[in-house]
């Protein structure tokens, strides 16, 4: 019984062994060209998929990461204004309580011209945050024509290639 069961192993592996043999010696042109086809098919799909992963990293790190940065400093600048503006709110009490007068107007006119200087110092901030968000915008979309130009590029590649695999698949037909 040991022997018919190792025999029928040793026939089934053969089969096994012998079939992709002969199914390779039969040559079918149309399923060849099929195959190219989907190779190629695969190919593009592929390209598509990177390209379409590319756009979602840069808008999800980039867009995020940015945001996230003008978020922050914005906090920091209301922080820094809010104690800014309570100390002058204080120092204003202590002076209407001490002084009254030309000496508590010429204090005043120094804490106005002290609130002014601190405006400017935060409007220049808000400024040069604005322009490196913008210069961080535009080289996104100089990232984004580059990918772009990628893809075209890869594009065109798999285009010339497809005709050129045509080309050659009507000649080994004819």
């Amino acid at each position: 019984m040991q022997r018919y069961f190792f025999t029928a192993i040793a026939l089934t592996l053969a089969t096994a062994a012998i079939a992709p043999v002969t199914s390779a010696a039969e040559f079918e042109p149309t399923t060849l060209q099929q195959r190219r086809y989907e190779i190629l098919d695969r190919g593009s799909k592929d390209g598509s998929k990177l390209q379409e992963t590319r756009y979602e990293v840069l808008d999800n790190t980039s867009s995020k990461a940015i945001t996230d940065l003008q978020a922050a400093r914005l906090a920091h600048l209301d922080t820094q204004t809010k104690a800014v503006e309570n100390i002058q709110s204080t120092r204003l009490e202590a002076l209407d309580s001490r002084t009254k007068g030309n000496v508590h107007t010429l204090r005043i006119e120094h804490l106005d011209t002290q609130s002014k200087a601190i405006e400017d110092v935060q409007a220049a901030r808000l400024d040069a945050l604005d322009a490196r968000t913008k210069a961080i915008d535009n080289i996104q979309s100089a990232r984004l024509e580059h990918l772009d130009t990628q893809t075209k590029a890869v594009e065109d590649i798999q285009s010339t290639r497809l005709g050129e695999l045509d080309a050659r698949t009507k000649g080994v037909v004819r």
